[in-house]
């Protein structure tokens, strides 16, 4: 079967599934293999449980006409999306970076939907088979799209973009995040810069933070032209300066010879100010009003434990344990160390992927996490435990003996800075604060 004919199938059942635990009523079902699954195995439990047609590349599986042979399922599902996407004429904004790529992509889904129909990534399906799955998620009905792109090794966006082929784009930043597998601060760099490649190749357009100096130089190395700048600086297409820091930050902002804007937000972190920005601007670009940007800047609440606040008995609690490198790690940090609580404490579980510099990196937080003024400094995880001192801090080989110790000598009237690697596993923590 062609892709165009694959393509017909999909249109008459548009909702794409790979586990055959959600299976829905006529949809398609791709039997996707993992390192520890088959999904071929699945494909009649999926057929029965109501899937309209099954994709499936091994033989002896296809028992009628309902089971579609394919020499490959994901190279299939991954060029089943990349006809979609032909099809379609709305903008598609590709988004990606080091930090802040969720929080991002929500706030500028909040700003758009104020005025269009919006698709954007759920949660976290950036991957190889994620993007596929959003881009196949894209109906008729959809005015503008968002697009999520992760990697950790090189040539991965690069490989998304093709599929995503995204109009417009943004990297929010270039820090140390999965080092490992991109080989280092260098390799992250190109990797996050093969976003720009696509964009200069397609004569797209970027929107860039222009206070960021990382930013503007790989900017420039691609030959970027059709540049969109935000930031500080009154040659921006949109300026803006933090005018509110204390709780949940405001920005005050304005497009070129245009009136001044508050934007009130229900986010913490200074760190999150770029990511305002960028939403404003992409807002602005798409010819929003000033009203409808800042209506969808304050509806946004953070969620899935990124900048979420919490409040449990008499802690307040900075959930950001969805994940965690040095970058991220050094501006919470210093997010604590500028709260106003009378009480603070901070928990700080390992960060992983790191590779060659992990032991350095971990010594680095760690060296910053001590000279902060704070009540209780919790480190769990092998690498930090690799590093215990007499500094009076704690540390824990796991976060079941952090678990204990909690349990022994809770945390009380205090706010709780909570952030590790998703591996760490910190929720488990949540119960104890």
């Amino acid at each position: 079967m062609t892709i165009e004919q694959l393509y017909e199938v999909y249109r008459k059942h548009p909702v794409i599934c790979t586990d055959t635990r959600k299976i829905s009523k006529s949809c398609l079902f791709f039997a996707l293999k993992g390192d520890h699954f088959n999904g071929n195995e699945f494909a009649h439990q999926a057929i029965e449980s109501g899937a309209a047609y099954a994709i499936i590349d091994e033989a002896k599986y296809a028992v009628n006409e309902r089971f579609i042979l394919v020499s490959d399922v994901l190279e299939t599902l991954q060029n089943l999306a990349r006809y979609h996407r032909r099809q379609l004429s709305i903008p598609v904004i590709g988004i990606t970076g080091s930090n802040g790529k969720t929080t991002t992509k929500e706030l500028i889904r909040s700003v758009l939907s104020q005025q269009f129909k919006t698709f954007a990534t759920e949660g976290n399906l950036n991957n190889h088979i994620g993007v596929p799955l959003s881009i196949l998620s894209i109906n008729d009905a959809c005015e503008i799209a968002i697009i999520e792109m992760g990697a950790n090794h090189q040539k991965e966006i690069e490989f998304l973009c093709g599929i995503a082929q995204p109009g417009q784009g943004l990297i929010t930043n270039v820090g140390k995040a999965h080092l490992e597998g991109f080989g280092g601060i260098e390799g992250v760099r190109i990797g996050k810069g093969e976003l720009y490649e696509f964009l200069k190749s397609s004569n797209g357009v970027a929107f860039i933070n222009t206070n960021d100096k990382i930013l503007i130089e790989m900017a420039r190395e691609k030959g970027m032209k059709n540049l969109i700048g935000y930031g500080e600086g009154n040659e921006n297409f949109i300026s803006a300066k933090l005018k509110n820091s204390s709780q949940f930050l405001s920005v005050e902002w304005h497009k070129k010879d245009g009136t001044i804007q508050i934007a009130d937000s229900k986010l913490p972190g200074i760190y999150n100010f770029d990511n305002i920005c960028a939403a404003i601007c992409i807002g602005s670009f798409f010819k929003l009003s000033p009203e409808k940007i800042n209506a969808g800047i304050n509806a946004y609440e953070p969620v899935n434990n990124r900048s979420q606040i919490l409040k449990k008995g008499s802690n307040t609690i900075i959930c950001d344990y969805y994940n965690a490198n040095p970058s991220s790690m050094i501006v919470a940090l210093d997010n604590l160390e500028s709260n106003l609580a009378a009480k603070k404490v901070m928990i700080i579980g390992d960060m992983f992927e790191l590779g060659e510099e992990s032991t350095f990196e971990h010594r680095s937080t760690l060296k910053k996490a001590l000279n902060i003024n704070s009540l209780r400094r919790i480190f769990i995880g092998e690498e930090f435990y690799r590093l215990r001192d007499n500094s009076g801090a704690e540390f824990y080989k796991t976060t079941a003996d952090a678990s204990l110790a909690l349990k022994q000598n809770p945390v009380k009237n205090a706010t709780i800075l909570l952030k590790g690697s998703r591996g760490m596993k910190l929720e488990s923590l949540l119960d104890l604060l």
